[in-house]
């Protein structure tokens, strides 16, 4: 028997989605601020050589060039203000969220409702400028060191670090503003618009390559239905779930008796999201990004480096992989499933696992099911990430769309979907509510019998 969420769920429609005026202003307002950013990647850094610029971007677009365009959206390759993306305030809110997770100070900020979460938000703010600045200057003395400034010095670098500055904090502002007044997580959507802009270019790039010849149809044609079952794959492990079943007791709350029922905890496969393949492609991109933009300045250390880390090496996937899993580990228990948290509220609900003694028993059996949960879950996160990778270096495919993309893109999709429902059913709700309440009035209108 479906219930009546699912049944409401089903019976909507597109005239159910015209009728519901406020989400309809929510979506326009969210793509106008996605149209701003987008033109805002079109707006470059000024000082810089854009005809350098394009034949360096040129030369790198299958390696470190594609990787970090995809990313910012393409406003890298352009050296756009928004070169540096929504990346530096994505790494400050890690940072943040792990230090709250094993930092004594900022655990209890976390405890102390909203004014907590707003002081931790404001040291994610701080965070964001401190990453951005640094990137920012890095990447001047890089653009210099390359010969892609056409002045370069110290008001060179200057300006160059003010306007990327100030493009990392308007992109995190439109981000917020999305996720307040808008559909969907604005941080989120800004990296999917920024990668499914440059997926035509990219398949334009793809498809000549096959009418050239340089690339033969059978590989094309492998590739296309390896994205589909890439993503029907993470589609499928994003919705699997491993439910804990919960007993609850019979039991009083004032005076009201309830009576013992049952429930399920859900764990998901993957707790940590994209979060740790993020974070794993940030630290393995450092170096490679360092040594792109140094042109021939480069070192012994820093080129022995790259000969065994570079983007396809074996050292690099082995490193790759072994990032990914620790991450999904320390994040899940850290920051996404704390056990222990979740072992307390379920013995403050006075709910209990079969068999297992609350509070710290609950907590070592949760810790038990999670961490072999999280064998499948890291082990899918590696999968998803170095497949592309590895057929991208054996087939030579000349553009950039690894798996951190496709996790990003799908899991923002199904995000942004389940917010647009949820906003559907409120309307419903709320139109269901307005005629019960006017019947109730029509009702209360009506004279009753005399009495005699």
């Amino acid at each position: 028997m479906a219930s009546a969420a699912e049944q409401m769920a089903a019976n909507m429609s597109w005239g159910a989605f015209g009728k519901a005026t406020e989400l309809r202003q929510r979506i326009l307002f969210t793509i106008g601020l996605l149209i701003v950013y987008r033109l805002g990647t079109w707006i470059p850094v000024p000082g810089i050589d854009g005809n350098a610029l394009r034949d360096f971007m040129d030369q790198a677009a299958a390696g470190l060039g594609g990787i970090l365009s995809m990313f910012t959206g393409g406003a890298l390759g352009r050296m756009g203000i928004f070169a540096l993306g929504i990346m530096p305030y994505i790494s400050a809110s890690i940072i943040v969220q792990l230090l709250a997770a094993s930092w004594a100070p900022l655990e209890q900020l976390k405890k102390e409702g909203e004014q907590g979460r707003k002081k931790i938000n404001q040291y994610t703010r701080y965070g964001t400028v401190f990453l951005a600045t640094f990137q920012a200057y890095g990447l001047a003395v890089s653009l210099e060191s390359g010969n892609l400034a056409t002045d370069p010095g110290m008001f060179f670098r200057a300006a160059t670090v003010i306007t990327l500055v100030g493009g990392t904090m308007f992109l995190m502002w439109l981000g917020e503003q999305i996720t307040a007044r808008g559909v969907g997580n604005g941080i989120s959507l800004i990296i999917f618009v920024g990668i499914i802009a440059e997926l035509p270019a990219a398949l334009a790039q793809f498809f000549a390559s096959g009418r050239s010849g340089a690339i033969s149809p059978a590989v094309i044609i492998g590739v296309m239905l390896m994205v589909v079952a890439v993503i029907a794959f993470v589609v499928f492990m994003e919705r699997a779930l491993r439910k804990i079943h919960i007993q609850y007791p019979r039991r009083q709350v004032g005076m009201k008796m309830y009576d013992s029922g049952s429930s399920h905890l859900p764990v998901k496969v993957n707790p940590a999201g994209v979060i740790p393949a993020i974070f794993a492609s940030s630290l393995l991109l450092l170096p490679t990004t360092i040594s792109t933009f140094s042109g021939n300045q480069t070192g012994p250390i820093m080129s022995t480096i790259l000969a065994y880390f570079g983007p396809g090496q074996p050292l690099y996937l082995l490193f790759f992989t072994a990032m990914i899993v620790f991450f999904t580990y320390f994040y899940t228990f850290n920051v996404a499933f704390k056990t222990e948290e979740v072992a307390d509220n379920l013995k403050n609900q006075n709910g209990f696992v079969p068999g297992i003694r609350p509070g710290k028993k609950t907590a070592e059996y949760l810790d038990y099911v999670v961490a072999r949960i999280l064998v499948l879950g890291a082990g899918y996160l590696a999968v998803v990430c170095l497949l592309p990778e590895v057929l991208r270096n054996q087939l030579a495919i000349p553009f950039y769309f690894g798996g951190t993309s496709v996790l990003i893109v799908v899991s923002v999709t199904m995000d942004t979907i389940q917010q647009v429902q949820s906003h559907l059913l409120a309307h419903q709700y709320e139109g269901l509510i307005e005629k019960s309440e006017l019947r109730g009035k029509r009702r209360s209108g009506k004279k009753g019998p005399a009495r005699r």
